[in-house]
């Protein structure tokens, strides 16, 4: 009898086990097939994997063409997790400005520094609520970085930069060459001295594609993968597919590039004469008591925001005009008009409207991030008369708004004369133009990120002639996508430039 009763017991674990593995599963399920009536229309989601098996390698894309199918608002499910899309102007008016403070919480993915609560409030980005001490660190970048005043005091090194990237390109005449690198190294440079007085990348380093570029690279298409711990939370500890642990190697390699600054600057601080107004910002943060864990990822995501996003726009841009050559050459004729030397200077900026025309055709169709960075509603709440549960993750389309047949006349077309005769911008009061958001997530740098693709795409154009290598044909130039946190070229823009006598 107790040799049976022995052996049963031993039948009997596998079973236990296996149900014990099993129920997650089953959760998983019963929790996709008892949908809520009220949610958002939406594709039919598979078992366990939802609607995952719908959606490819260009999400924005993808989701547009679902949207066609479920309307304004759809709700898919992404494993485990749910996911509400907006796009079009209506519903990015109500999670945008009408529902605003519902949605101004931020889904964070387990790959993120910020989803440790110890870093999260450091996060201008992925703070996960807009709290008090996400507020103050908005309120303490933006004096420093963002104001107007700022923006206008930077001048001179803007100026500084963009005569360094000139130089460089000259010495590059009749020479195939990557544009986006170069604008990359002359931005990052400008923001290395605005946050920590340095340069930190050489255009010889870019050229290679060695060093902080790349590893800067790395780290936005990891953040962009896949990630297995985002769609099944309960398995957020394995790191299952390695890619916290890559994306913490990048990070490190990156934050070595002004980690020697900042001990420096940390010995020396009860030495500086703190009513000294010529600071930068690790100066700024130092006075402020924040750590060296805290300025470091302070610093890579200001870093990534703005070198990336806007070297993207000013290669989208270039190769846009250099397709359409009618375009380039009524730039070039207004420069030639309105700029009375060899050099143009940030104050001339202002009476370029055909040049501010063609960067926002450029914005409208090749949006820095065309699934603004995902909100979390913070309660639930309706949206054209659906419910949304409390938690859920909540995107807004911007490039399926921006390339609506039913707003824009041959929406998928490059034509800046849109622009010409609108009051329509992109500063957050139109919703059928949405780039850098709208509310109080709205993107902080715009002004200056917009002055910078402006005043870099000027000289280019005003200094070089540019052309496509090796005889290329304008109906071969590449303009496929690739999607991340930013959306890239997927080939980069090779170009040959001359000087302009």
């Amino acid at each position: 009898m107790a040799t049976n009763s022995s052996a049963s017991s031993g039948d009997l674990n596998p079973f236990i086990i296996s149900l014990f593995l099993l129920l997650p599963i089953l959760w998983i399920i019963l929790k996709q097939y008892n949908r809520n009536k009220s949610l958002p229309p939406g594709p039919k989601a598979w078992p366990i994997i939802g609607n995952l098996a719908q959606l490819g390698a260009n999400l924005h894309r993808d989701l547009a063409q679902l949207a066609q199918v479920y309307g304004p608002v759809m709700s898919l499910r992404l494993g485990s997790q749910l996911l509400v899309v907006g796009s079009t102007p209506e519903a990015a008016v109500e999670i945008l400005k009408t529902h605003d403070r519902l949605f101004s919480g931020r889904h964070v993915g387990h790959i993120s520094y910020a989803k440790s609560p110890h870093m999260n409030h450091v996060s201008l980005a992925w703070s996960s609520d807009c709290t008090q001490q996400w507020k103050l660190l908005r309120t303490l970048c933006r004096s420093e970085m963002f104001s107007w005043k700022m923006i206008e005091n930077q001048s001179y090194l803007r100026e500084k930069k963009l005569n360094e990237l000139i130089e460089f390109l000259v010495s590059k005449e009749g020479e195939k060459i990557k544009i986006a690198q170069f604008v990359f190294a002359s931005i990052f440079n400008f923001l290395g001295n605005i946050l920590c007085s340095k340069d930190l990348v050489s255009f010889e380093e870019v050229e290679a594609d060695s060093g902080l570029r790349r590893n800067m690279r790395e780290i936005v298409e990891l953040y962009a993968s896949p990630n297995i711990s985002d769609f099944y939370p309960i398995l957020s500890r394995l790191d299952l597919q390695g890619l916290k642990k890559k994306v913490d190697e990048c990070v490190k390699i990156v934050h070595g590039a002004w980690e020697g600054i900042l001990r420096d600057k940390r010995a020396k601080k009860a030495f500086r004469d703190s009513s000294n107004n010529n600071k930068d910002l690790m100066d700024v943060l130092l006075d402020n008591e924040f750590s060296d864990d805290q300025i470091n990822y302070l610093f890579l995501e200001l870093f990534i925001a703005g070198s990336d996003t806007t070297s993207s726009t000013i290669e989208w841009a270039m190769t846009e005009l250099i397709k359409k050559p009618e375009c380039m050459k009524t730039i070039r004729q207004e420069l030639e008009r309105e700029i009375s030397g060899n050099i143009i200077k940030e104050s001339d900026l202002s009476r370029l409207s055909y040049l501010n025309a063609c960067v926002k055709e450029t914005l409208r169709l090749h949006p820095p991030t065309p699934l603004l960075l995902p909100r979390r509603a913070s309660e639930a709440c309706q949206i054209m008369n659906y419910t949304i549960p409390k938690g859920t993750q909540v995107v807004v389309n911007v490039w399926t708004i921006a390339t609506n047949p039913n707003i824009w006349e041959e929406p998928l077309t490059f034509n800046p004369d849109r622009f010409l005769h609108t009051e329509l911008d992109f500063i957050g009061n139109d919703f059928e133009l949405l780039p850098f958001g709208a509310g109080r997530r709205m993107c902080p740098g715009l002004n200056l990120g917009i002055r910078q693709v402006h005043f870099i795409l000027a000289s280019l154009i005003h200094h070089f002639e540019w052309s496509l290598p090796d005889n290329m044909l304008l109906h071969q130039l590449d303009m496929n996508e690739k999607f991340g946190v930013t959306v890239q070229k997927e080939q980069p823009l090779v170009i040959v430039m001359k000087q302009r006598k």
